[in-house]
């Protein structure tokens, strides 16, 4: 077998339709679009959301799409865990330290402590949001807690 043996398998590549090339081709004059109405003109025919005056489907299922809430708030969460391990005894924790030693991205981000883990040293807190179980055991640990208001 040489190079200019080489040919592709037999029905595996098909010739484009030329069409309105003349009547001899078998697509001329009308090419392919019948005689008149809405397909026979450019840019005729309905688009893929028209089912023939029937209601849409994207209609009838309004529910299946669903919506967004641009007034939902969403909490960057911190643990009580997480806090004991990298702040010492009487520390002031709010969201730009927490964000300066990577567990914000952002200090502008709203914070919510939850209270998993133990805390054993007494931290001034603020955030935006406490769980409960998070205001008492900072509280048990003689530390304190402080909402902001943002």
């Amino acid at each position: 077998m040489k190079l200019h043996d080489l040919r592709p398998d037999p029905g595996s590549r098909k010739k484009r339709k030329r069409v309105g090339r003349g009547t001899g081709s078998g697509h001329g004059k009308t090419a392919g679009r019948g005689t008149k109405g809405q397909g026979a003109r450019s840019g005729g025919g309905k688009g893929p959301y028209f089912e023939g005056g029937q209601l849409p489907l994207v209609r009838r299922l309004p529910f299946k799409r669903g919506f967004t809430n641009i007034r939902k708030i969403y909490y960057r969460a911190v643990n009580l865990d997480q806090l004991t391990s990298r702040f010492a005894p009487g520390a002031e924790v709010t969201p730009e330290s927490l964000a300066a030693i990577g567990l914000l991205k952002k200090p502008t981000d709203p914070v919510v402590i939850l209270g998993r883990g133990e805390i054993d040293c007494a931290l001034t807190v603020k955030a935006d949001r406490f769980s409960e179980s998070a205001k008492a055991k900072i509280e048990d640990a003689g530390g304190s807690t402080e909402t902001l208001e943002r």
